[in-house]
């Protein structure tokens, strides 16, 4: 079963194949299925055509896929744009709902640098000259 350009797995529930498709999550997948008569619990490979042809019925009143996707990017701009908190905080990727970032949003952050002192050797590696402490000890 395909919906939305989306291949559905044949082998799975209904209830948790539906959930494939972006902007479908297991409550809405109850309601979809409730609207649609079709039994959650039978495998998608059994549906018959009328039983598809009412769940994608049901699916067309629901922003799902890429339109679901635009309207998400075009939000997020809509916050850059007008310079709200969190447009600037989704523009310097940080958390935008309040997390702390002290100790962790090390997914939104990236990869840990260290910032500070580096060894003589690595600095030689990188092409970096090395720190002058010389005129120091004078």
């Amino acid at each position: 079963m395909r919906i939305s350009g989306v291949n559905i797995p044949d082998e799975k529930r209904v209830d948790i194949s539906l959930s494939y498709l972006y902007g479908v999550g297991r409550k809405n997948v109850v309601n979809i299925l409730k609207i649609a008569e079709v039994d959650p619990a039978k495998r998608v490979k059994s549906l018959s055509e009328d039983e598809q042809k009412r769940i994608q019925k049901v699916l067309e009143n629901h922003k799902i896929e890429g339109d679901l996707r635009a309207e998400v990017t075009e939000n997020i701009k809509r916050l850059k744009e007008i310079g709200a908190y969190r447009g600037i905080r989704h523009t310097r990727s940080l958390p935008s709902r309040g997390q702390r970032t002290k100790s962790n949003a090390r997914t939104k952050r990236g990869k840990r640098l260290t910032i500070g002192a580096i060894k003589k050797e690595v600095a030689a590696k990188m092409g970096i000259s090395a720190p002058a402490t010389e005129s120091k000890a004078k």
